[in-house]
Order: structure tokens, then C-alpha cells, then sequence
């Protein structure tokens, strides 16, 4: 690994990187190389967790493929010089920013959507002319090694590379100094991987997540914010981390939304066989997500094949903060229904948890929707839908607080990546000697009179 990250970093310091059509060359080699083998990349996840092409595509590659197009259409922008304005101060002068790229960068994939949550940070990283090291996760054992067969066998290491392997080598790789690191995954590893990048002063983009809130309330079209909400936390099998993780609904619409939500179930037949819905990766996280579970307050579903490793859409109603599913992010098909008189107690109380990744409002009402909005701390959301912020690419993405720091996609992911140079560029025919000893009471009264006006 020392020997990859050296020839990564010679060949980042020779400078090839640094030229705008070596970007774009290379962004359109990973777009060809990827449609090429999109069947390749089908099987092997569906090997893995039974995810369908439709969803793989549109949940996944689409995505990819529409970050790598606005790159290469923007990169050029992106990556000029910015005049700044100068100030009195400073005249007479020109200002203006160079970006640069970080360097050798490190990409630390995730296993709920393998291939987009590895290939969006990457695809940020060679837009801003790093050098990438890709370590996706190795839960998805076939997706895995299909990332590192289709890059591998396509790029120069020394540009590009796949690393396979778990905990261990990346722990190896944590050991190492990069220039940039990005992680998806949960906060606990997040923590892990902050930790190691202070030991080089590394900047770190965290991509974390947490119990992302949906409201709904009294004035809100029951009908559609049922069908976008069993859609957005049953996609994937709600192993998605921008997922609504439970419901607040009004008490006055409790019996009404509730009968939406069931009906929606029913009509969405969610099954392997139909291509909308997917097992859970692993048993370990079947027998997690079984636990909380409580019987008693189960509306419909609860279900569930540990050897198949299904578990059927579920929703808990009645459920309360101090529940145990309330304690940790459920990141699975269950969804805890907490009902609400008072929205500024309920606000409140929201405000009392780690700050969510996503956030989600269902009204009609505006004063409703600012307060929420302008009194709750997340990283992005929608009004009146759910988890499809995602998918605009003039949005950048990123949490806040525990569930992450930094964004990506678009310009966002660009300035990830990237440096930005502050230059100050005086000419030499005039030389003000104001600031220079000695010292005197007109050079002060000068001094305030130019910061003044600074």
C-alpha cells in the first residue's frame, strides 16, 4: 500500500492531473468503461442482495452517470481562476483564487449502494485532478470484486486504483498519509476514520447518517405523502441512509393516514421477484433489525426469513422517543409511527437527538413547514417529498453534526477536492510607505482611515 499511495503521489507531482483535458479524458473513460459493463455490475449485485436492474440503475448508475456528465460540462468553470475584488487597502492590485487539487485521495465506499457511493466521491476526486484510491466495502462480496475487476483492469494504478479487503487493510490504509479523505458509512466508523486522519492533518469529508424524521401534518395531502413515503423508506429495503427513519404524524389524521399507508403497501407488492425490493445484505443485520421489532405494536408486516434474509415491510404505530428502535438509525424496512399534538413540543424534542442526515415535510401549511425548516438542524431534505433531493445535481450533499461533515456531487464535490489559493498580486511601479518604519501619528491616522473603508 506504501509503494501504490508513493506512485500515486509521483504521478500526482508530475502534474498530469492538473490539466483540465486529462480530467475530462479520464471522467469519459470511467463513463464508457461503466455502461460497457453494466450487465457485469447487474449480476453481481443481484448475486449479493437480489437488487433488480431497474432499481440498480436508477437508484445507482444514473446517478453516476449524470455526476460524471455535469463534470465534464463544467469542469471548465469550475476550475479557473476567480477575480476577488481588492480592497482600498490593498491598491493598487489585482486579486483573484487558483484551484488546485488536493492530491492522493482515499475513497472509502459503502454497502447499501455500492456502486453510486463509491463512484460519485470518486468521480468528485478526478473532476478536481486528485489521484483516487478506492476502497469499496467488501460486504457485497460480488459487488466488490466487480468495482475492482472494471477499474483495475481499466486505469493506471498510479492514477486510479481498487483496493479490496475489510477491516484490516483499511485499516492499513488509515495508517498511511493521504491528502483527502472521504468515507461513507455509519458514525461509529466515521469516528475511526476521522481519528486516523488527525494523526496527518488530513481533511476529511464524512458521509454518516442518522433517524431522519419525516412530518406529517394535519393539512397535508394524506394521499400523496403516503404513496412518496412508502416508496422513499421502502426503496432498497430501507437500507438507505437519507430513508425517512420514522413518521410524526398528527393525532388528528392518525386512523385515516395510517389505512393510506397500508393500502399503499398492498398495491406497492414489494418482493425480490417483482424488482422492487431487496434482502438485507447480511444475516448479522437481519438478526439486528429483528430485535427491534416489537410485536405488540406492529401494524402490518413483521415478517421475516433470516435464512432468505427478507424481512417484510413493516410498520410500528404507537411508538414513543424512548423506544428501543428510537435509539439507533434502523436503516431496514421498519418504519416507528410517533403521534404529535403539539408541534413545538414535538420540534423541540426532535432537536434533543443528534442531527439527522435528512428531513422531511408533509403540509400544506406554511408557517408549519418554516418552522420546521428554520427551527431543525439537518443535512438536506424535501417539502412534501422524500429522498429525491438526492437526485438534483444542483444540490450539493453532505449531514451535519454527527451525521457528517463536508458535500459532494456537483461543484460541491469539485470544491471537496480541491484548494483554493488566495493570491494577491501587486505590480511593482508604486511602493506606498506607510507601512513601513518609521512609525508616525499621520501614518496612523492613514492606517484607520484605509481600514475604515477596508
Amino acid at each position: 500500500m506504501q509503494n501504490l499511495i508513493q506512485a500515486q503521489r509521483n504521478f500526482f507531482n508530475s502534474n498530469a492531473t492538473k490539466d483540465i483535458k486529462f480530467r475530462k479524458q479520464q471522467l469519459k473513460k470511467l463513463f464508457n468503461v461503466l455502461k460497457d459493463n453494466e450487465q457485469l455490475m447487474y449480476d453481481a449485485i443481484y448475486t449479493d442482495f437480489k437488487k433488480s436492474a431497474f432499481d440498480t440503475y436508477s437508484t445507482e448508475l444514473a446517478l453516476v452517470y449524470s455526476d460524471i456528465k455535469e463534470a465534464i460540462k463544467k469542469v471548465d468553470d469550475w476550475a479557473s481562476i476567480k477575480n476577488r475584488p481588492t480592497n482600498l487597502l490593498n491598491l493598487p492590485a489585482i486579486s483573484y483564487v487558483i484551484p488546485e487539487p488536493l492530491g492522493v485521495s482515499l475513497v472509502i465506499g459503502a454497502w447499501n449502494y455500492p456502486y453510486q457511493l463509491s463512484f460519485a466521491p470518486a468521480v468528485s476526486a478526478i473532476v478536481a485532478g486528485c489521484t483516487v484510491i478506492l476502497k469499496p466495502s467488501e460486504i457485497p462480496e460480488n459487488t466488490s470484486k466487480t468495482i475492482a475487476k472494471i477499474i483495475n483492469s481499466n486505469f493506471d494504478s498510479d492514477f486510479f486504483k481498487v483496493v479490496e479487503g475489510g477491516i484490516e487493510e483499511t485499516t492499513e490504509l488509515l495508517k498511511e498519509k493521504f491528502d483527502k479523505i472521504f468515507f461513507t458509512g455509519s458514525t461509529a466508523v466515521g469516528k475511526i476514520v476521522y481519528q486516523a486522519a488527525a494523526k496527518h492533518l488530513t481533511p476529511v469529508t464524512l458521509e454518516l447518517g442518522g433517524k431522519s424524521p419525516a412530518f406529517i401534518t394535519p393539512n397535508a395531502n394524506l394521499k400523496i405523502a403516503a404513496k412518496r413515503l412508502i416508496w422513499s423508506k421502502f426503496l432498497n429495503a430501507g437500507q438507505t441512509c437519507i430513508a425517512p427513519d420514522y413518521l410524526l404524524v398528527h393525532k388528528s389524521i392518525k386512523d385515516d393516514f395510517l389505512n393510506l399507508l397500508k393500502i399503499e403497501i398492498e398495491n406497492s407488492h414489494f418482493d425480490t421477484k417483482n424488482g422492487n425490493y431487496v434482502q438485507i445484505v447480511n444475516k448479522r443485520n437481519v438478526e439486528r433489525l429483528i430485535k427491534l421489532i416489537d410485536k405488540e405494536k406492529v401494524y402490518i408486516g413483521g415478517n421475516y426469513d433470516i435464512e432468505k434474509r427478507l424481512i417484510a415491510p413493516t410498520i410500528l404505530d404507537d411508538v414513543n422517543f424512548e423506544d428501543s428502535i428510537m435509539e439507533e438509525e434502523i436503516f431496514g424496512p421498519i418504519l416507528p409511527i410517533i403521534y404529535y399534538d403539539n408541534l413545538e413540543e414535538t420540534i423541540a424534542k426532535v432537536k434533543e437527538m443528534p442531527k439527522p442526515l435528512s428531513c422531511y415535510v408533509f403540509t400544506k401549511n406554511k408557517t408549519s413547514k418554516n418552522k420546521i425548516l428554520s427551527e431543525i438542524s439537518f443535512g438536506g431534505g424535501c417539502v412534501n417529498e422524500a429522498v429525491m433531493h438526492l437526485s438534483n445535481p444542483n444540490f450539493g450533499f453532505g449531514g451535519v453534526g454527527e451525521s457528517g461533515m463536508g458535500s459532494y456531487h456537483g461543484e460541491e464535490g469539485f470544491k471537496a477536492f480541491s484548494h483554493f489559493k488566495s493570491i494577491l498580486d501587486k505590480p511593482t511601479w508604486i511602493e506606498p510607505n506607510i507601512k513601513y518604519y518609521p512609525h508616525t501619528p499621520l501614518k496612523l491616522k492613514l492606517l484607520k482611515f484605509f481600514f475604515r473603508f477596508n
